[in-house]
């Protein structure tokens, strides 16, 4: 359902019946006066349920409510499905022990799930694992629907980045018919899914090498029906054997996918080239406060822009001199467009460059 909200007095202005027209073939038009609460005030209105039924807990363990234990339930929390994952700084007390039996139903309840986990930070064991510990229900893995896309993965063995949804979008949006695309970081297909389904790519080569987001991987490519059109490489691409192949590559690694890009640049098509699509997180250098205040009448990314360019002509000219000590031949490479995908810390921007790279 769309949703357009108009403004009660512009009703006289709007042309249903052109509307009506425009759209018959596709959808029926119905009024709603509804109102629809943003995810905001859902989640608040979740937490002030929550903060009911577990003070009505507590207290018929003769427990008292206090605004230390109010404070210690969850400000936060994705949901996947009817899947909750809690962050690990709620449900911290040694209090909640005493009723830890109860108070993962009680919790589900109030949140309006079935299922949750709690996550605490993320592996150091190579993969960015996640470390989450299911609190309620028998296993972990979600589903995800984006732009038509359905992404499933285990949540305590894969991490899920909302935040990209925008690249994805841009992905999707490219034409990449009778393109051979490798995607160096796949994942659980984050964008070699819209490689395949949207931008239509004729073969994509996804590169993973944690085992459980390859298992992911290959789940999702046979739910959306395009693993006949995917050849998955577990392990370390950096031992991938394919040369000169690629009219794209795909290289979505943050904070930096600077190991890769000698193996992008070797899978480039030698006598075509193509694009790199080269992910950083770019950090910008502390302004003056003179600077700062003539910030706030700029927006953010404007002020930082000129900082990415930065990043990208070096980078640039990196890959042409990688290229050139590869092949023994001159490359020109060509900036077709910064991307800026989100803020990833103070100061911090994880940004996309497409790269053109030509053999002269």
């Amino acid at each position: 359902t769309v949703l357009l909200p108009v403004l009660p007095s512009r009703l006289s202005q709007l042309d249903l019946q052109s509307l009506r027209n425009s759209v018959a073939s596709d959808c029926d038009l119905i009024w709603s006066q509804s109102l629809v609460q943003s995810k905001k005030k859902k989640r608040k209105s979740g937490v002030n349920k929550l903060e009911k039924i577990l003070q009505e807990l507590l207290e018929s363990h003769g427990e008292r409510w206090t605004e230390e234990l109010k404070m210690d339930l969850p400000r936060g929390f994705q949901r996947h499905g009817d899947l909750i994952l809690l962050g690990d700084n709620c449900f911290t007390l040694p209090l909640w022990k005493k009723i830890d039996d109860q108070l993962w139903r009680a919790v589900a309840e109030g949140l309006g799930a079935k299922r949750l986990a709690k996550t605490s930070r993320i592996s150091r064991d190579g993969f960015r694992s996640p470390v989450v510990t299911m609190l309620l229900g028998e296993n972990g893995w979600v589903q995800h629907v984006d732009n038509g896309i359905s992404y499933e993965f285990d949540v305590t063995k894969s991490m899920f980045s909302a935040g990209n949804i925008t690249e994805k979008l841009r992905v999707a949006g490219f034409d990449c018919r009778g393109e051979t695309v490798v995607d160096l970081y796949a994942g659980i297909g984050y964008f070699t899914l819209p490689y395949l389904v949207h931008a239509q790519a004729a073969h994509v080569h996804a590169c993973e090498w944690n085992p459980a987001a390859v298992a992911a991987l290959q789940r999702n490519l046979e739910a959306n029906g395009v693993s006949d059109r995917c050849t998955v490489h577990p392990g370390d691409n950096r031992q991938l054997q394919l040369v000169g192949i690629a009219d794209r590559v795909n290289l979505g690694l943050i904070p930096t996918s600077e190991d890769g890009w000698p193996v992008a640049c070797r899978l480039l098509k030698r006598t075509t080239g193509g694009v790199l699509h080269v992910h950083h997180n770019v950090t910008s250098p502390p302004r003056s406060r003179a600077a700062d205040d003539a910030a706030r009448t700029v927006p953010a990314k404007e002020a930082d822009r000129e900082v990415w360019q930065t990043w990208a002509g070096g980078t640039a000219c990196r890959i042409a001199s990688l290229l050139r000590d590869l092949t023994g031949a001159l490359w020109v490479t060509n900036i077709q467009h910064v991307e800026h995908v989100k803020s990833y810390a103070p100061r911090v921007h994880h940004v996309v460059l497409d790269l053109e790279c030509r053999p002269s």
